[in-house]
C-alpha cells in the first residue's frame, strides 16, 4: 500500500526518459514537460526550478553526489544544464549531443550524459569545455547510465539492446554483456558487494540479469514477465526493487540473491517508468504516465535488524506538483 499520492501533470508515458530523482538533501526533482519542479519532502513545498520554453523539454534529471544542492537536467534539444536548486540559478549550459538526453549519471564532479545520438560524454564541470571525453560504442539510443559506488566504473545501458562497463579512462567498454533481448534502461550497482551489478530488460526479454564485473562473469538471470523499467537496491538490507511495464506495472521486491519475492506493489494504471529512493534507504517514489507519483515505504531503516519491515503505511492524501 503506498502512502502518499503526488499529482503529476503532463508525466510522459516514455520508457528513454529518466524524470524523477531524489538527492541527498531529500528534495525530489520532476521533470513535467518543459518545466523541473522540486518536491521537498521536509516540507512539502513545491518549487518551479526551471521552464526551458516551448521549444525544448526535460527528458532527464540528475542530483549531483552528497554535499550540494546541483542538478544536472538533459533535454530534448540535446542540452545539459546545470541548475543550483538552492538559488533557482543556471550554472552551465552543455552542449555537445545532436538529440535527446535521456540518461544522467553523476561521478563526483564528472557528469555523465547519454543520448539518443547513441553516444556517451563525459564533463567534468570543472573544467570549461563542454566535454573531456566521447565513449562510443552503442548502436542505438543510450537509456541507462549508472556509476558504481567506488565511481571507477560505468554502466551503461542501450536500445541495441546491450549492457556495457567503461572504467574511468576508457572511451571503449571494458566489458560487454550481450544476454539482454530488449533495451537495457534498468542498471543497479550494488551497495553491498564490489563490482556486482543488476540489469533489466524491456518488453521482449523481462529478464533482471546479474552480473560480477571483477570477475566478468553472467551469475543469474530471473523472468520477471513483464518489461523491466528500472533497479534500484537496499542501503540497508540485500534487497532490491524492480519496476514493471507491460503488462502488468507492478513493483516487486526481492530478497538477494535467493530472488524470493518479498512483495507485489500495484496501484499504477500505466507502466511504471520511473524510481528513485529516499536518502534513508527506506522510501521509494515511482511515477508513471497515469500522471501519479506515489511512495512507498519498502525497506527497513539502517537501524532496524528485523529485515520482515511491514511494507507500506496509511495513506496521507493527495497533492499536486506544479
Amino acid at each position: 500500500m503506498e502512502f502518499q499520492v503526488l499529482d503529476a501533470p503532463a508525466l510522459q508515458d516514455d520508457f528513454y526518459l529518466n524524470l524523477v530523482d531524489w538527492s541527498s538533501q531529500n528534495v525530489l526533482a520532476v521533470g513535467l514537460g518543459n518545466c523541473v519542479y522540486l518536491w521537498n519532502a521536509c516540507s512539502s513545498k513545491v518549487t518551479k526550478l526551471c521552464d526551458l520554453g516551448i521549444d525544448d523539454s526535460v527528458c532527464s534529471v540528475g542530483w549531483a553526489q552528497r554535499g550540494t544542492n546541483n542538478l544536472a537536467v538533459g533535454t530534448f534539444n540535446g542540452k545539459v544544464q546545470i541548475w543550483d536548486a538552492s538559488r533557482c540559478k543556471k550554472i552551465r549550459n552543455m552542449e555537445g549531443h545532436r538529440l535527446r538526453v535521456g540518461a544522467l549519471a553523476w561521478s563526483s564532479s564528472v557528469l555523465s550524459s547519454g543520448s539518443r545520438d547513441k553516444s556517451i560524454l563525459q564533463r567534468d564541470i570543472r573544467s570549461p569545455e563542454d566535454f573531456v571525453s566521447k565513449l562510443s560504442g552503442h548502436k542505438s539510443e543510450v537509456c541507462g547510465l549508472k556509476w558504481s559506488y567506488d565511481n571507477r566504473q560505468l554502466a551503461s545501458g542501450g536500445n541495441d539492446n546491450r549492457l556495457f562497463v567503461w572504467n574511468q579512462h576508457s572511451t571503449q567498454p571494458v566489458l560487454k554483456y550481450c544476454e539482454h533481448t530488449a533495451a537495457v534502461k534498468a542498471i543497479a550497482w550494488s551497495p553491498h558487494l564490489h563490482g556486482l551489478l543488476a540489469s533489466g530488460g524491456g518488453t521482449a526479454d523481462r529478464c533482471i540479469r546479474f552480473w560480477n564485473t571483477t570477475t566478468n562473469s553472467h551469475l543469474s538471470c530471473m523472468d520477471t514477465g513483464s518489461q523491466v523499467c528500472n533497479l534500484v537496491w537496499s542501503k540497508n538490507v540485500n534487497e532490491l526493487v524492480s519496476t514493471h511495464g507491460y503488462s502488468q506495472n507492478q513493483i516487486i521486491v526481492w530478497r538477494y540473491p535467493t530472488m524470493s519475492k518479498l512483495a507485489t506493489l500495484t496501484g499504477h494504471t500505466y507502466r511504471v517508468l520511473y524510481l528513485a529512493i529516499s536518502p534513508d534507504g527506506q522510501t521509494i517514489v515511482t511515477g508513471a504516465g497515469d500522471e501519479t507519483l506515489r511512495f512507498w515505504n519498502v525497506f527497513p531503516s539502517p537501524k532496524s535488524q528485523n529485515t520482515d519491515s511491514e511494507i507500506g503505511a496509511s495513506s496521507f492524501g493527495r497533492t499536486t506538483i506544479r
